[in-house]
């Protein structure tokens, strides 16, 4: 069995990734400084003797070497997350970035033998690309630099950058991956996610706030599937060196998500269009379309997405239910078993 070290553990797919790897026998180190993780997403894993939780910053070089020289391999996830986020604290997401990536990977070429480190990037880096779908070898097209969200996307291709660069110059083992809008329980809408947003306003009776006209295009993937992609690509020799797309090819508009969540929760609520310009201040751009090439990661590890947009907010819908107390923690995991 090997030892992992998850940066970002104790969040929203970290805690799930920690969960997976200790059910598969591993040992695993999970770092968090909990601005947008949580103990409660741990706390299952807590009370097994092969986890051990680290309370810090990826900022903090001394314990992110301390943790990388216990671990066989990384998966660095710890970042500034949500669109919310970033536009009010650009400067920060940027050095949490940043900063971070940079200690992990100084840490695995430091470190005797090297580790491998799994680098999470995002799918913002393609930008304002319209060609469909995206391919991990295309050009990227960001907007200008007076647009604070791009700043997000920015610092996230520098992390990928740094990446490739420990392994051209230090031979550090490095894979990145590009996840598409992962969804599933434990994800919160305080930071700016859709999904559980959506489930929040439909259970409270209020309308559903659509961002812009709700034309623009996603594709959400649940969460299991993200992590088995994670798991097979720490496995994979032939992914050193290499990027990866992580998402499903179900396309959907962010007006449509909002009705499926209407329909399956049965709420008597409409839908709201607000401007960008209100949601998040002047001079925000969003993207029309992003939508995966994941051939590339199918054709390496021989797996697909298992979990349909309708099948994921079904089981996202009973862990709301069951997280405000409308229905028992062991009816929502006995249903989502049965799905």
């Amino acid at each position: 069995m090997s030892t992992y070290l998850i940066t970002g553990g104790a969040g929203f797919i970290g805690s799930h990734l920690t969960e997976r790897l200790l059910d598969d026998g591993h040992d695993v180190l999970a770092l968090d400084d909990l601005s947008t993780g949580s103990l409660e997403n741990i706390e299952k894993a807590s009370r097994n003797r092969r986890f051990k939780f680290a309370r810090g910053s990826v900022q903090d070089f001394s314990i992110v070497s301390e943790l990388v020289a216990q671990a066989e391999t990384v998966f660095h996830l710890a970042a500034t997350v949500g669109v919310m986020t970033v536009m009010k604290h650009p400067v920060a997401t940027m050095r949490n970035n940043v900063r971070g990536t940079e200690n992990v990977l100084e840490a695995a070429a430091r470190s005797t033998p090297q580790k491998k480190v799994i680098v999470t990037s995002t799918s913002e880096v393609y930008g304002r690309m319209e060609s469909v779908p995206f391919l991990e070898e295309a050009g990227l097209m960001l907007g200008p630099t007076q647009t604070i969200r791009w700043g997000y996307a920015a610092s996230k291709l520098v992390d990928e950058f740094l990446a490739l660069a420990y392994r051209h110059e230090f031979s550090v083992p490095t894979v990145v991956v590009r996840p598409f809008n992962t969804i599933g329980p434990r994800q919160t809408g305080e930071y700016g996610m859709v999904v559980p947003r959506f489930f929040e306003q439909a259970l409270d009776g209020e309308d559903l706030t659509v961002f812009g006209d709700g034309t623009q295009t996603r594709c959400f993937t649940y969460v299991s599937d993200t992590v088995e992609w994670l798991v097979r690509l720490a496995r994979f020799e032939q992914a050193v060196g290499e990027i990866f797309n992580l998402g499903n090819t179900e396309e959907v508009s962010i007006r449509e998500l909002a009705e499926r969540i209407i329909r399956l929760t049965g709420a008597k609520v409409s839908i709201r269009s607000v401007p960008y310009e209100k949601a998040y201040g002047e001079g925000f751009e969003d993207m029309q379309r992003r939508v995966p090439s994941i051939k590339k990661v199918a054709a390496l590890i021989g797996h697909s997405p298992q979990i349909t947009l309708d099948e994921a907010l079904e089981r996202i819908y009973l862990w709301v239910l069951a997280r405000r107390g409308e229905i028992s923690a062991k009816v929502a995991r006995g249903a989502v078993v049965q799905s």
